[in-house]
């Protein structure tokens, strides 16, 4: 076996074992790829084959991760941000993320986070609670106008 087809081989079983763990990006391979020294010829020669063969899709990809991330619960602009830095092209963002809005209400899921929240600050002066209200709901990603939306309620 030349040294080329061994590096290929090298490539892709390490590509195989990230895989088996979770789904990833071409992007997020490439990098760990990158990080382990492979050749660039021997990185791209494995995604093209994983992509070739169905292992690698970044929409399949964007697909799970945008389920995952709203099961947390995450926000919409907490989740654009995540697959951007995990290298996916922004037409597939944001078609999986229109998708996604179809069956979820923001403003419930921010209402149900902020009374949950509220109770654990009870006590606690209520300018402070909600302060601390709006920056725990804005650091998972929500929009300020849910948010608001749902102080004003509580």
């Amino acid at each position: 076996m030349d040294h080329n087809r061994e590096a290929l081989e090298k490539a892709r079983a390490y590509a195989f074992l990230l895989l088996k763990f979770r789904l990833r990006s071409t992007q997020e391979l490439r990098q760990r790829l990158r990080q382990k020294k492979f050749a660039p010829e021997a990185v791209e020669e494995t995604l093209d084959f994983l992509q070739e063969k169905s292992f690698i899709d970044d929409r399949v990809f964007a697909k799970a991760w945008v389920s995952s991330r709203l099961k947390k619960p995450l926000g919409i602009t907490r989740i654009r941000q995540e697959l951007r830095l995990k290298g996916v092209d922004n037409k597939i963002i944001e078609s999986e993320l229109n998708r996604a809005r179809k069956g979820y209400s923001e403003g419930e899921v921010v209402l149900e986070l902020a009374r949950l929240k509220f109770a654990k600050l009870k006590g606690t002066d209520i300018y402070k609670a909600k302060q601390k209200v709006f920056q725990y709901l804005a650091r998972r990603g929500f929009s300020s106008e849910a948010i608001t939306d749902a102080l004003t309620q509580l």
